[in-house]
């Protein structure tokens, strides 16, 4: 557990520190390897329905599990840290979240700040996007950039974070809109159920991180019908807690900065605030647990 904290301090740092290591960043040969998959057609079509989504996430998986069990006992655990640490690094993002937020905001004119909209999330920004849709993207782009990648790594090492990552670009990332329909409906269910436990996760330490009535009303709220596989609670504890957190800026702020920022870069700004803490709060109990057990 130590390690695995230590790794995540450092991927955080190389992000911010050396920001041009984010474009080492590539799935492409996830593309190429599904392609190649498909293309060893069978009679019954298989390799194009779920036999062929199990190989295409199955067999990198798999050689990423037998390294990580290969080196674990060498040189006292040091090639196991730098391996899980570099798969980490490859599998979070792509791009940094914080850096993309501040694009936005810091933008000089409507075209870079379109530009910077557009990579938050990950598609061309509608004409009218308000606060609340800032809020939303930024939580998220922080289950899938960070929470998700760090929930499954943490429970799993470098295996659980490389098949979070394939799966989530297969389910959710253009590059494989040409696959299946039927593959891709599957690795949509199969993020889904990854993403349901970090985004309950990420609730919870919001709820904690900030106005706690407001986050456990939205969730209490969303969940009236029943429980759901999917992350929509998310998103109406995310919009409920950052109306509590930009009241309270109106209250605290001059007006003069009040009417120079616009309702939604407020939202925004205390969107990713919020994630940051949520994030500090995370390793912050990680932490707790490597104190307990070297005590």
């Amino acid at each position: 557990m130590s390690a695995a904290l230590i790794a995540v301090v450092l991927v955080l740092l190389a992000g911010h520190v050396l920001p041009s290591l984010s474009g080492l960043r590539r799935f492409d040969g996830l593309v190429a390897w599904r392609r190649y998959i498909e293309g060893a057609s069978t009679p019954d079509g298989a390799m194009n329905g779920r036999l062929g989504l199990a190989l295409t996430i199955g067999l990198p998986v798999v050689f990423v599990a037998l390294l990580q069990l290969a080196l674990r006992q060498a040189l006292w655990g040091l090639p196991a840290f730098v391996f899980a640490t570099l798969v980490l690094f490859a599998c979070w993002g792509p791009r940094d979240l914080d850096l993309d937020v501040d694009a936005i905001v810091d933008a000089p004119d409507a075209e870079a700040r379109r530009v910077a909209t557009a990579h938050l999330l990950n598609a061309e920004p509608p004409a009218d996007l308000d606060g609340h849709a800032y809020v939303e993207a930024v939580f998220a782009g922080a289950l899938r950039r960070w929470f998700g990648p760090l929930l499954w790594f943490l429970l799993l090492g470098p295996t659980g974070v490389l098949a979070y990552r394939v799966i989530a670009q297969l389910g959710a990332d253009a590059a494989h809109a040409d696959a299946p329909a039927s593959q891709r409906e599957d690795a949509r269910w199969l993020l889904a159920m990854l993403d349901w436990p970090a985004a309950q996760l990420m609730t919870f330490a919001l709820a904690l991180a900030a106005n706690f009535d407001a986050v456990f009303t939205a969730w209490r709220e969303w969940h009236a019908g029943g429980m759901r596989l999917d992350t929509g609670f998310l998103a109406a504890a995310a919009r409920a807690s950052v109306d509590v957190e930009v009241a309270q800026d109106d209250t605290d702020l001059a007006e003069a900065e009040v009417a120079a920022s616009t309702p939604a870069f407020l939202e925004l700004r205390d969107a990713m605030s919020l994630v940051w803490r949520m994030l500090l709060l995370w390793l912050a109990v990680v932490a707790i647990f490597v104190i307990a057990r070297l005590l």
